[in-house]
């Protein structure tokens, strides 16, 4: 099998940007959405990816970038703490990604198995996905995403929302080879056409914009209210990043989890987002979409993504890049989030399936019940709500309740996992 290893470099730089461009429109959606700077989200995923590599080795062919499950919790806590504290919560979240790295350490892979088995993970993850569609509907509507205000006549807006999301599944649906994994770049591009002529693009804002400018980065500040609500929130990505470990190792035929270790995966996934929150970017997490990437092209070489970390970072100082990126249209945005977080909340769903956990165990149905409820309802217990308050509602219920080894999917019961 050819694994690239021995590519000249400047193959390896075009692949690397080959890569960039996979991820590039989730990439910086998270921070348009969440308020954050684009541009500093394109350097904090490059040093995060390379500060995995570091970690691991470079034995992987990993791309870490913005994070999709931080979206709801990040625009929550931006209006009850504001930004500075919010990424002090950021950054204690990839703190705990390092704790969990030392405790699979000490204790095994198994433990994180027994600790959140698919049926706590699985509702969390629908959570996530299924707590984020209002945000996408008043996008989508012209609207900003709390629907606080209307930034587009909706007629218009929902005619370009719409053709955005056709686009965008007719490209992930119908499209063949490296066209089926940048479905995002074509709705943006025909959606942003369209939004223009229809007068609704501020081109200003490009003008204005140097050539060449340094990231507005931001220093975090600290609270034990902002830490407390954001670190439940991280433990829904450390399994995601799990399960894109084996989806890759499984690609490349590799056993990560045992080298590197998923204890250095994790560490490299908890130092690369405290190092995105400690400069006011996103938090990072393992990108599936460019392990669909690596499957297409069998490219198993990690310098790869060194390459496109690279790349991420010289394009973060190009001042008229970000400024692009932000006048991209609420509506162009909310059309193409209609599938981006229902497609979350169908991992979640699918994570169930996968791992057959039988709902008509009581056990069973009463975390998930519980957990989607809690989760989607927006509740809200002292200082802990919405996604974080569910992640731990859902574990404590599951080491309560009592139940078979089957109860907790016939998967985990077998031992088939990790």
């Amino acid at each position: 099998m050819q694994d690239h290893l021995n590519d000249p470099v400047w193959k390896q730089a075009i692949a690397g940007s080959q890569m960039l461009l996979v991820a590039f429109g989730a990439l910086v959606l998270m921070p348009l959405i969440t308020g954050l700077d684009p541009n500093v989200a394109l350097f904090t995923a490059g040093i995060g990816t390379l500060i995995f590599h570091i970690v691991t080795g470079g034995q992987i062919p990993i791309f870490l970038a913005s994070s999709f499950a931080f979206i709801a919790p990040i625009i929550a806590a931006k209006s009850r703490f504001g930004l500075e504290e919010t990424l002090g919560g950021l950054m204690a979240a990839g703190i705990l990604y390092i704790i969990l790295s030392g405790a699979i350490r000490l204790r095994g892979n198994g433990f994180i198995t027994r600790l959140l088995p698919p049926v706590v993970i699985g509702p969390v993850i629908m959570v996530i996905g299924l707590g984020l569609a209002p945000v996408a509907v008043h996008m989508a509507s012209g609207r900003t995403g709390d629907g606080a205000e209307q930034l587009v006549p909706y007629d218009t807006a929902i005619w370009i929302a719409m053709i955005s999301l056709t686009v965008t599944v007719i490209m992930a649906v119908w499209s063949s080879g490296i066209f089926r994994l940048i479905p995002i770049m074509f709705g943006i591009i025909v959606g942003y056409v369209l939004s223009a002529i229809a007068g609704i693009v501020d081109l200003s804002p490009i003008t204005n914009a140097p050539w060449f400018a340094t990231p507005n980065f931001v220093a975090p500040e600290f609270s034990w209210a902002a830490i407390l609500f954001m670190i439940p929130v991280a433990i829904a990505p450390a399994i995601e990043h799990i399960g894109d470990i084996l989806a890759i190792g499984t690609v490349t035929r590799k056993n990560y989890l045992e080298k590197p270790g998923l204890h250095r995966t994790l560490l490299g996934d908890g130092l690369a987002t405290s190092a995105a929150a400690a400069l006011g970017g996103p938090p990072n997490t393992t990108y599936s979409e460019v392990t669909g990437a690596v499957v297409l092209t069998k490219n198993f070489n990690p310098k790869v993504m060194i390459w496109a970390a690279c790349i991420a970072i010289v394009l973060a100082f190009v001042g008229k890049f970000g400024a692009a990126l932000q006048t991209i249209p609420a509506p162009v945005m909310g059309g193409i989030l209609c599938l981006l977080f229902g497609s979350i909340a169908v991992v979640g769903l699918n994570t169930l399936i996968r791992h057959q956990v039988d709902l008509s165990q009581a056990r069973n149905l009463v975390i998930v019940a519980i957990t989607l409820v809690f989760g989607i309802g927006g509740m809200a217990i002292g200082n802990i709500e919405g996604i974080a308050l569910c992640a731990v509602v859902a574990i404590a219920l599951n080491l309560i309740l009592p139940g078979s080894g089957e109860a907790w999917g016939k998967k985990i019961h077998e031992h088939d996992t990790l």
